[in-house]
């Protein structure tokens, strides 16, 4: 293996900076507190990043925007939606999101 200085300079950099985020909460003696905008901004944490992964899988195939009408992953979506809405129950609203895009996709071709 070839390192130039370049390559060990960031090597080493990396190593540092994962141990500093890493350790960032044991460097002070004194309790760290998060402001209290930041303990609000939190609370909206798990459903951006839910936002972020599924939006994009439902939305777009192979980069482009889907056609609403001819993608059985939006009727899907919507009869997942109503489902737990209706029952309140995850188990419900997979089988009912399945039930619906597998006949659309398989039997379709959508």
């Amino acid at each position: 293996m070839n390192l130039d200085g370049w390559t060990l300079v960031i090597i080493l950099g990396m190593a540092a900076m994962t141990v500093v985020t890493r350790a960032f909460f044991f460097l002070f003696d004194r309790p760290w507190h998060l402001p209290q905008w930041a303990h609000r901004g939190l609370a909206y944490a798990p459903a951006a990043a839910l936002a972020a992964v599924v939006a994009p899988e439902i939305l777009t195939l192979h980069g482009y925007l889907v056609n609403p009408l001819t993608d059985a992953r939006i009727y899907a979506v919507i009869a997942g939606v109503a489902s737990y809405f209706w029952r309140r129950s995850m188990l419900a609203t997979i089988i009912c999101g399945m039930a619906v895009y597998l006949p659309l996709h398989i039997g379709l071709g959508w």
